[in-house]
């Protein structure tokens, strides 16, 4: 039963929320250095995103994985899709394009 309402809440967290990072901490104090860059990218771009400290929540650091088929935290999810973890993310703050991914939809 655990698991499924476990799903259930990644889904709906996911749903509720148009860029949503699933992090290691808090993004005033990251206890990784994955979660730590990521952070800092999204940041610099200027729009609101919500977050899920895994640490504080072991169902979902174990459940997720297996959702999104990423293996490693952080991972960043926009609009309801998988943008992916740290090195996407800092990719498309190289190339520029991570703060048109995550404007919001109204903004666009």
């Amino acid at each position: 039963m655990q698991v499924l309402d476990t799903e259930a809440r990644i889904r709906q967290q996911i749903a509720d929320n148009p860029v949503i990072l699933y992090m290691k901490g808090v993004p005033e104090a990251p206890e990784c250095g994955f979660s730590q860059a990521a952070v800092t990218a999204l940041k610099k771009t200027g729009h609101p995103f919500a977050f899920v400290n895994v640490l504080a929540a072991p169902h979902i650091r174990e459940k997720l994985p297996r959702i999104s088929q990423w293996p490693t935290y952080p991972q960043l999810f926009v609009n309801g899709e998988l943008v992916g973890g740290c090195d996407i993310i800092l990719g498309m703050e190289a190339d520029g394009s991570l703060g048109d991914t995550v404007q919001p939809r109204r903004e666009r």
